[in-house]
């Protein structure tokens, strides 16, 4: 069998042409990962649209259903940072059931990655900073309230702090949340995660690495876990618009290598999303997210999962 892969046309979403958050990405991750030959159109999966009854597992029925509906008022919608629409909603939810599904995958395949998610910035009942359901927190509950997990790590290696999955999961002791991010970046507010590494403006490869191998290893044994939950946002790229670190290509493939390896060597399966990572060279930037799943692939193999 070979790494299992979820994307559905649906993460597609078209938004006025001079808004910035980069939603073609999506379809042109699935074609690129196709087009290097990472994957065979035969590895992917297609997930469910999840009920608004499972979002709410997270999320205040309310909310959700007033951003289903449309109705959220204009101040919230603003926090939010994306203009409303059907597409979008569906977008929004396909994109939960995707990660849903990627999690059942890696329990099952030992790894698996998303072509999408990693909305950590979402709170209980309201959105923020482009994410409105946060994915991570709701395929933890769902596997949590089923029984096939008992204790989860969320690795946060996105450039900005993991605010809203640190505050969702802050009082339960079944999921551990780890964010390593910039100090200076937003979040302007930040929550406490079970461990935050606060990282300064312009680290680069080496350092970035270093640190992180300083805690990986002892976090993966002190969590022990049943699943990891691994937001690899590319934000940390050192050409991202939104970043404030200084990551190459070859640095983030080396982080990727490193988690995944570090991760299914010693038998923890891993679910990958994609995250952040906004830039102004969308080819560029597509290549960034498809590291994750070019690393994905190497380990996979190498560890005959």
């Amino acid at each position: 069998m070979d790494l299992p892969i979820v994307y559905h046309p649906n993460y597609v979403v078209p938004l006025p042409d001079n808004h910035r958050f980069p939603m073609p990405k999506f379809r042109q991750l699935y074609e690129m990962l196709i087009a290097d030959q990472v994957v065979h159109p035969c590895q992917f999966h297609v997930p469910e649209l999840p009920s608004n009854e499972t979002i709410a597992c997270v999320h205040t029925p309310e909310y959700v259903q007033a951003y289903c509906d449309g109705t959220l008022d204009a101040k919230a919608q603003r926090r939010i940072g994306l203009p409303w629409s059907p597409a979008l909603v569906k977008r929004t939810c396909i994109a939960v059931g995707g990660t849903i599904l990627t999690a059942r995958l890696a329990l099952e395949c030992g790894l698996a990655c998303n072509t999408a998610g990693g909305t950590h910035h979402a709170f209980p009942s309201y959105g923020s900073g482009f994410c409105i359901f946060n994915d991570l927190a709701i395929a933890a509950r769902v596997l949590l309230s089923e029984g096939v997990v008992e204790r989860i790590l969320v690795i946060d290696l996105d450039v900005h702090q993991g605010d809203g999955t640190a505050f969702i999961f802050q009082a339960d002791a079944r999921v551990f949340t780890f964010s390593m991010h910039c100090a200076v970046n937003f979040p302007g507010t930040k929550q406490q995660s079970d461990l935050d590494v606060p990282l300064i403006a312009g680290m680069g490869d080496d350092a970035y690495l270093q640190l992180l191998g300083n805690y990986l290893p002892d976090l993966l044994s002190h969590v022990n876990p049943d699943l990891v939950l691994y937001d690899a946002g590319v934000d940390v790229h050192i050409s991202d618009r939104l970043g404030k670190l200084a990551l190459s290509d070859r640095g983030i493939f080396c982080r990727e290598m490193q988690v995944l390896s570090t991760c299914v060597s010693q038998g923890y399966p891993v679910a990958c999303v994609i995250g952040g990572g906004y830039g102004d060279d969308m080819q560029a930037l597509v290549y960034r997210h498809s590291l994750v799943h070019r690393a994905a692939s190497d380990v996979y193999r190498q560890y005959r999962l």
